[in-house]
């Protein structure tokens, strides 16, 4: 699977190592599904329940994401494994190929209602089952090409930064609340610097609104399709039961902000999923991909970073387009690009002209020439005076000229100036002049053309290998043997003399794990087999639930998550 994967997407991808996950990671999983499929049952898309079993997905252990890999390719889809936040723009590259990142870290126990971080909970119970429509897959798939294109400002990479950053410390074992209060900070001072709305972040607003937090509509019912709902037990219990605004999508969600930190005011609905493609469609109309021109230029302009600039002629450029020009009519007649710049040909990158070749940045003339009329007429070994229409003049010795099936790619001088009026556009000290082909821009989109090329150039491939973490702490080492014991007695069947084992696993809880409410639901749940009906057992049974109340009132997130554990006991 993984040799099919570009390079450059393969460093994001890490390895399940199921010895990982503890008795606590496997309880933890066991609860979410179990409240999960009593509740989204009434509550989900109807692909949901026959999804999970499609998709490999069980309530009883936490998924081997191979397994779940195998049952997706049957629906033209693949599974790979990722640990933690990915880039947005991998993401979805991975979207595009049909290919479903899913994270192998579990949520900690203190986490189960909701994690800021991707989690198997979110990617596999989440997005996987719904795949199995196929015209929600296909939306998906789109959504993946199309939002891949897209432009992503510098400052969509600041805030992505800083959601990773409060994700991870919030999740991480042991952070300190002023520790996360400072993540908070820096996530507030990184919006605040957001100046405007970029295609990506449209994107993610309509992928949130539908793909995170769809809802769809069915016989004038709410369900729940989208992989955030479907993944918070909480918050997909408020968006039904509580009196969160349901508004139809269109592509005004475009203009809706979201906040990953709280519970969100209003959820978007469609009333089926083939209206989900006619709103991508309608916004991918808008994106500079499908535009060209000056108002996709000043897109890659004000976003100030690598995006790829596509001529009639097929070359592409890759960079960050520092300026261009344009004449009297606003068509571009001249494009500059600052730093490691990358050309392509069909997204391939063309020889002899990588970014590290272009480290210091890329200037080309765009138009038609006014003489001579055609590049055919410039000659290998010549000196050339050439004219464009648009008053951009360029002197030099023509050293050589590249070509892909029949079109004149770059033309390359040396010894060369280039003019437009009193401006000097390129001298001769400067080296040779890659004069790039073409009369029109007919395409900007977001990153480089040749990406994996690209970033092997500019050091961006790393090489480390990701690893899954571990939600073992000093602080539950001693509390997962007791999970594992409660494991063993459910999976083989309890016997009456098990009896004594569930109380002396009882004792250590109450002795030294006071708070711990979801051991002494397994507990609860073991205790009402017939087979251990007994005087005692119902002592205990009461003891227990004594202390579930009291832990009850501890917060208003504690007394929920017990009473739905209690409601599927």
């Amino acid at each position: 699977m993984q040799t099919e994967i570009p390079e450059h997407l393969r460093e994001h991808i890490a390895e399940q190592n199921y010895e990982l996950y503890s008795a606590i990671d496997h309880a933890s999983w066991r609860y979410i599904m179990r409240i999960s499929k009593a509740f989204f049952k009434d509550h989900a898309h109807e692909k949901y329940i026959t999804g999970l079993e499609k998709t490999g997905i069980t309530t009883e252990r936490i998924p081997k994401i191979s397994e779940m890999d195998e049952k997706l390719k049957k629906m033209g889809w693949r599974a790979v494994t990722v640990s933690g936040f990915i880039p947005p723009s991998v993401f979805l590259e991975f979207q595009s190929l049909s290919i479903l990142p899913i994270a192998c870290d579990m949520r900690s126990h203190e986490h189960l209602e909701y994690t800021p971080s991707p989690d198997i909970v979110h990617e596999a119970a989440g997005h996987a089952p719904i795949i199995s429509d196929p015209s929600y897959a296909s939306y998906l798939h789109k959504f993946g090409e199309i939002a891949r294109k897209a432009i992503f400002a510098k400052e969509d990479i600041e805030v992505y930064e800083a959601i990773k950053y409060l994700s991870d410390i919030k999740e991480a074992p042991g952070t300190t609340e002023e520790e996360i209060k400072k993540a908070y900070n820096q996530l507030d001072a990184a919006c605040a610097r957001v100046s405007y709305v970029s295609e990506a972040a449209k994107l993610s607003r309509l992928g949130w609104w539908s793909i995170e937090y769809g809802l769809v509509r069915e016989n004038n019912e709410f369900k729940i399709y989208g992989a955030g709902l479907l993944s918070s037990i909480g918050e997909s219990y408020n968006a039904i039961v509580g009196d969160v605004k349901k508004v139809p999508l269109d592509i005004n969600c475009v203009d809706v902000d979201y906040d990953i930190t709280k519970p969100q005011p209003q959820l978007f609905y469609v009333e089926d999923f083939k209206q989900l493609e006619g709103v991508i469609e309608e916004l991918a109309a808008t994106m500079a991909y499908r535009l060209g021109g000056v108002k996709g230029l000043e897109l890659a302009r004000k976003a100030s970073t690598v995006n790829t600039v596509e001529l009639d002629m097929g070359l592409q450029i890759s960079g960050v387009l520092s300026n261009y020009i344009v004449n009297d009519s606003l068509e571009p007649i001249y494009l500059q690009f600052s730093g490691a710049t990358q050309l392509s040909y069909q997204d391939q990158e063309l020889a002899g002209h990588s970014a590290q070749y272009h480290k210091e940045g890329f200037g080309t003339p765009v138009g038609r020439l006014k003489t001579p009329k055609s590049a055919d007429k410039i000659n290998v070994g010549a000196m050339c005076e050439l004219e464009f229409e648009s008053g951009v003049k360029v002197v030099g010795e023509c050293i050589s000229k590249l070509e892909k099936e029949n079109k004149c790619l770059i033309i390359s001088f040396k010894n060369c100036t280039v003019r437009y009026g009193d401006q000097i556009l390129f001298q001769p000290e400067w080296g040779t002049f890659d004069m790039g082909c073409g009369h029109d821009v007919t395409s900007v989109f977001g990153g480089a053309a040749d990406r994996g090329a690209y970033m092997r150039s500019t050091g961006q491939l790393k090489g480390e290998i990701k690893k899954q973490h571990s939600n073992v702490t000093n602080i539950n080492s001693e509390l997962v043997p007791l999970y594992a014991q409660i494991r063993e007695l459910r999976e083989r069947g309890v016997a009456a003399a098990d009896f004594s084992t569930i109380e002396q696993v009882f004792v250590s809880l109450d002795k030294n794990f006071q708070l711990d409410w979801l051991l002494r639901l397994e507990i609860l749940e073991l205790l009402e087999s017939d087979i251990l009906k007994s005087a005692k057992a119902t002592v205990l049974k009461e003891k227990i639930k004594v202390q579930l109340d009291k832990i009850s009132q501890k917060s208003e997130v504690l007394a929920t998550l017990i009473r739905r554990g209690l409601e599927v006991i």
